[in-house]
């Protein structure tokens, strides 16, 4: 089993924590999270109501949250300052296990930029770059 995001200094608290684990982390470098969305969500009652889908945002969320660990800055918080090129190839259903990779791509100032994927059962279904912010 893997370590608990909130353990690690990820800030956020529920109902808007998107990672249940995390599986591998180099600080400052890289992160592998895993999140399962239940069925009963409150949100899939709403997004496309007898075909739920994951919503992009939710799951762009999940990816920052994942690249926001990969920082391993326990002493200092980060925020999602720009979402660049994020792109969604396939949908995420409720139920499935959703695997989250944050790499850092590099650090200027306080502006951290990283390369994020999703993937379910091997497969990618979602993939951008996210730039967080120091704060």
């Amino acid at each position: 089993m893997g370590q608990d995001p909130i353990a690690l200094g990820l800030p956020h608290r529920a109902p808007f924590i998107f990672v249940d684990e995390v599986v591998e982390r180099t600080p400052d470098e890289h992160a592998v999270c895993r999140k399962t969305f239940a069925p009963d969500e409150p949100f899939f009652r709403g997004h496309f109501p007898g075909d739920p889908l994951v919503p992009g945002v939710i799951l762009t969320e999940a990816l920052a949250q994942t690249a926001g660990l990969a920082a391993g800055r326990e002493d200092r918080g980060f925020r999602l300052s720009a979402i660049k090129g994020m792109k969604f190839l396939a949908p995420v259903r409720p139920a499935q296990l959703i695997e989250l990779t944050a790499r850092k791509l590099g650090a200027i100032g306080g502006l951290w930029q990283w390369e994020v994927s999703a993937r379910v059962a091997g497969s990618v279904v979602a993939e951008g770059v996210l730039v967080l912010s120091e704060v």
